[in-house]
Formats: C-alpha cells, structure tokens, sequence
C-alpha cells in the first residue's frame, strides 16, 4: 500500500450468499466491532435484493455499499437486468464489474468496457476486475492477457475519470480454491497492472489509482498481501461474510506504511 498517493480500499463481494433480513444481522454486528481509525475505505458488494438493507443499516457509518454486475443501457427490455441510475438511486456507491465469474458466463472484455463507461457516467466507481487462469499462467502468457483486459476495459475512459476507477487483480486459479498468490506473484502483477494504467495514462494518474488483490486473500494472509507496495487493498469473498474475519483484513489495510 501507499496512502501517499492512493486510497486503501477494502470491498467484500458477497456472491449470491445472504437474504435482506440476514444482511441487516451481518451489518449490525459489523458495526459492533468495526475499527474506530478511518485508515482505508470499506465496501460491501452485496446481491441485488440485499441493496436497501444494506444501505439502510450502514447509512450512519463510512462503509459504502455496492453492486455486484450492472447493465451498461440505461433502460428497456432487458429481463433480470438492473440498470446503474437504478444502482445509484437504490444508494449505491460501487459496483463490480467483469468478475471471472461473470467472465466464465460470456461476459467479454467489450460488455466489461461498456458497463465501466455506463457505471461512470452514473457516478459510481466501478471496481473492474482482471486476471488469469492457471493455464495461462502456465504458459507464461499472464502479463500480455491482464494487459490486453485492462486495454479493452478501460477504452475510452477519459482520463479525468480514471482515478474513479479501482482495478482488481484476481488470478482465476486462486478463487474460492483456497490457493493464494505469494505476495511477491501478487505484487508483480499489481505492478505490472500499474505500468499499464502510466502508459494508457500519465504517471500521476497510474500513481493514484487503487489496485486491489481478489485471490482468496483472508484474514490469516491480508497483512503480508497489503504490506506490498502496489496492494492497495482487497476484494473478497468468503472472509467478507463473517464480521470478524472481514474486520480483521479491514485492521490488515490499517497497518502503518513506510
């Protein structure tokens, strides 16, 4: 991490885990034991129908709530979809965008590039997600992939919105598989990913955008993942369904930085 130049950002992506009247239990207790500091930004990607309780119950706090998809138009016969004025209007302040997950459903870098745009446009900061699978790993073929998603997901972005932009590095063979990328396999790639953003961008910019790690990161290896230099910060899943132990990588992101 490094608060200098770029804010710390700690987002739970919930899945489709949770019903509305068990996010009003997780959000009180949450907010029992949450960290009194204000050292980095917290967000809670919950499913749809999850929303209006969340933003109800967090409404006095400084934990944001978000999305967890978006449709990139802005209205019309589009059946199950939800809409990013409809995210806003709901209280929204995230939304997640090209998870693997989604990805692995037929999602492409082009439906990724249009809901970043959409989700901008409405005000809120999308947290956009890229990353390899294990094959590609394999190949050695990691940072000519991430490069290509970031290229393609970020076209047309001006660059007076990029600093809006979070960037989520989540090695495909490292979710929900109990496999974490070392620290160092981490960072090479957050780095790698920052290089990117100066070249599209400016050195400034790439300086200030918040890139977080999405591969199983918990609450037993948030601190050695946070400690490194361009980890600024998490996007998790299963850790960010128990209080305690989404409290406990919210106290990681809180360590002190040289």
């Amino acid at each position: 991490m490094n608060r200098k130049y770029r804010k710390t950002v700690i987002a739970g992506n919930w899945k489709m885990n949770k019903t509305p009247s068990e996010t009003k239990e997780f959000m009180t207790q949450l907010k029992a034991i949450m960290p009194k500091g204000r050292w980095c930004d917290v967000a809670l990607c919950v499913p749809a129908v999850c929303i209006p309780a969340a933003v109800r119950a967090m409404r006095e706090t400084r934990v944001g709530i978000g999305a967890e998809n978006c449709n990139p138009n802005p209205s019309g016969a589009y059946t199950g979809e939800i809409a990013t004025n409809m995210l806003t209007d709901a209280g929204c302040k995230y939304v997640i965008i090209g998870h693997s997950e989604r990805r692995a459903m037929g999602e492409t870098d082009a439906d990724v590039n249009a809901k970043v745009l959409a989700a901008l446009d409405a005000g809120l900061i999308p947290i956009m997600c890229c990353g390899e699978s294990l094959e590609q790993r394999q190949n050695g073929v990691t940072a000519e992939w991430i490069t290509m998603q970031i290229k393609l997901g970020l076209k047309d972005v001006p660059e007076d919105k990029i600093r809006k932009v979070i960037i989520a590095y989540e090695p495909i063979w490292a979710i929900g598989t109990g496999l974490t990328a070392t620290p160092e396999q981490a960072e090479e790639v957050c780095e790698m990913i920052r290089s990117v953003v100066r070249k599209l961008y400016s050195s400034k910019n790439a300086r200030a955008i918040s890139i977080l790690y999405g591969g199983s990161m918990n609450e037993k290896n948030a601190f050695e993942l946070l400690a490194q230099p361009d980890i600024d910060g998490g996007l998790i899943g299963g850790a960010s369904l128990v209080p305690e132990k989404f409290v406990k990588i919210i106290e990681a992101a809180n360590q002190p930085t040289v």
